[in-house]
């Protein structure tokens, strides 16, 4: 009995012991952290989307503590955060110029003609290994939804063949640029009043077999402009949005008509068409 008692106490006495070296090891050799960076996570949205140039929206946090980026690097901070955020790194900071995603393709089911039916995966990658997707146009927007699927603020869905932006929701964090295998989605400027709905870089009798609405590189949005902020390079026009006042007269002399002002419009028209569709199958 003796010898158990002693064998416990001799546990005890060495548990103790090791306990306090290992608090003392802990004390020592602690990573000591920035409180800030804590702070700064809190404020970000926590998307961790990648649209400031890091894995995550910690990364981002120790990144701005470190001086490796500015405060001002998340996109998708609301202003209100973004001040606390300022506040905290004793700086002055806010928004740069307000951008959004848009997607250059207006060849919706209707529009766009196939060349074949494709019943593979949901995915957009996938289908575009298969001769670049089950669209004619090699340019046209696939429409599985792999820019909806990369967006973490359900900013981006796919309407009748063609994926549309909601402008609100819109962060302009490039999750869905860099999601399109056809590279189709650019980030423009948030108050542009018009763009392109075509990347097609065919010459215009060959748009024209497979696409309704597809840019024919006539130029006649080019010759109407009247601060050259439109041209036409390898057969599809494109908008310098620092030129552009948005006086509408290549939307006007369009004859394509895919020169939009209106996202929601054309939003709009893509949902009337789903319906009919819709309707048709009923």
């Amino acid at each position: 009995m003796n010898n158990i008692l002693v064998a416990l106490g001799c546990f005890a006495v060495i548990s103790g012991v090791l306990g306090l070296i290992l608090a003392l090891a802990g004390r020592i050799f602690a990573v000591k952290t920035d409180e800030r960076i804590e702070k700064l996570i809190d404020l970000l949205p926590g998307a961790n989307c990648g649209g400031c140039g890091y894995t995550g929206c910690a990364a981002l946090a120790q990144a701005i503590v470190e001086g490796k980026a500015e405060v001002n690097a998340c996109h998708s901070v609301s202003d209100e955060n973004l001040a606390k955020m300022a506040e905290i790194m004793g700086v002055e900071a806010s928004h740069g110029k307000r951008f959004r995603a848009q997607v250059m393709c207006s060849g919706t089911h209707e529009l766009a003609k196939k060349k074949y039916i494709y019943e593979g995966i949901a995915d957009c990658e996938a289908a575009n290994k298969l001769a670049g997707g089950d669209k004619l146009c090699p340019y046209g927007c696939i429409g599985l939804g792999t820019c909806a699927s990369a967006c973490k603020f359900d900013a981006i869905h796919i309407i009748n063949g063609v994926a549309a932006v909601d402008y609100n929701k819109c962060r302009a964090c490039g999750a869905c640029v860099a999601a399109c295998p056809k590279g189709i989605i650019k980030l423009i400027p948030y108050d542009a009043r018009h763009w392109v709905g075509c990347r097609s870089e065919d010459k215009g009798p060959v748009t024209r077999k497979v696409c309704d609405v597809g840019c024919i590189g006539c130029k006649l949005c080019e010759k109407n402009c009247p601060t050259g902020a439109i041209k036409v390079t390898d057969f599809v026009a494109e908008i310098d949005y620092e030129k552009c006042i948005g006086c509408g007269e290549c939307e006007k002399n369009c004859p394509r008509k895919i020169i939009w002002s209106d996202n929601s419009q054309k939003s709009e028209g893509l949902v009337r068409e789903a319906e009919n569709i819709e309707d048709v199958q009923e």
